[in-house]
């Protein structure tokens, strides 16, 4: 046979689930966007087409719909790690599962107390609008034995007005930027981090708490910082969660800089100048690109350094 079958996997990507629990009348949203991809002893169906190992990708999303009523939805990475053991004690020629999930998050609509008593309730705690902030993430892989998980964020978009410089940079004859002393930085957080969980005798962490505090902690490190460069900013937010985080080892961040350019209003004799609260011009390309790993002393690195489909 003059070509042998590498890695390979299959399942059912973006399985849309919403879940809904009541607690009384107060309801509370889990918007999932499930992928699962399995793994194992499916050589045969790629060189003969045999089938006799296949787990059906429609039975996969069943599952998916089935587990949010069987089980709930308590996180995201809970949820993930239901899926992926059943696949992989479920089924003998599976031996790997990867689940990836995206979480949407939502928000309550507070209502007015004035028209309340006109729609015949005193308090609403049924509506919500879709918050706009970020896209949770986590990536759960199973092979039997031990665990990955890995959680994030995507599309947060961050600002400091104020307290970033940039100068003393490298120029050559191609250089045409300024050096700034006073400029805004802004960027959209890509961000995930891995937890040191790998198997169910460890103590499993609060999946719920630990992201929350892990964004606090990011975000908060992102405003204290006053910034020289991006660079020095990204290390100071991975440092952060690694230091008050002990349940995380490894953090990766992708942050394009959105840059802010000062707009040339000599021209309509003004000046615009920062300190007292200029104009910018918002450039949305190219941008820099600003990316790296924080890690635990004395651990590996495991993240894909490319984060586009984690």
């Amino acid at each position: 046979m003059p070509t042998i079958l590498g890695q390979n996997q299959y399942g059912k990507a973006e399985n849309r689930v919403v879940k809904i629990t009541r607690d009384g009348a107060t309801h509370h949203i889990k918007d999932l966007n499930v992928s699962v991809a399995l793994s194992g002893d499916m050589d045969e169906v790629h060189y003969s087409g045999s089938n006799a190992n296949v787990l059906p990708t429609d039975t996969t999303k069943n599952t998916v719909y089935a587990f949010a009523k069987e089980h709930g939805i308590e996180s995201a990475e809970q949820f993930g790690i239901h899926l992926a053991r059943h696949f992989v004690t479920s089924q003998e020629p599976i031996t790997t599962a990867r689940i990836r999930i995206e979480e949407y998050a939502w928000e309550r609509i507070a209502a007015s107390d004035a028209n309340s008593q006109f729609i015949g309730a005193d308090e609403v705690k049924h509506s919500f609008v879709r918050k706009g902030q970020e896209t949770r993430v986590t990536q759960i892989t199973y092979d039997g034995e031990k665990w990955e998980v890995i959680s994030g964020l995507k599309d947060l978009v961050v600002m400091n007005s104020t307290n970033s410089e940039f100068w003393g940079y490298v120029k050559d004859k191609y250089t045409t930027l300024q050096e700034a002393y006073d400029r805004i930085l802004a960027t959209q957080v890509s961000g995930r981090w891995r937890f040191n969980w790998t198997d169910d005798e460890q103590r499993m962490p609060n999946w719920e708490k630990s992201y929350e505090q892990t964004r606090k902690h990011m975000l908060q490190a992102f405003a204290e910082t006053y910034s020289l460069s991006l660079q020095q900013t990204l290390y100071q937010m991975g440092s952060r969660i690694i230091n008050n985080r002990s349940e995380i080892d490894e953090v990766r961040f992708s942050l394009p800089n959105k840059h802010h350019f000062l707009v040339d209003l000599e021209p309509f004799g003004l000046k615009n100048a920062t300190e007292e609260g200029a104009v910018y011009f918002a450039a949305d390309r190219p941008y820099g690109l600003i990316e790296a790993t924080i890690l635990r002393d004395g651990c590996e690195p495991k993240i894909p350094v490319d984060l586009t489909n984690l």
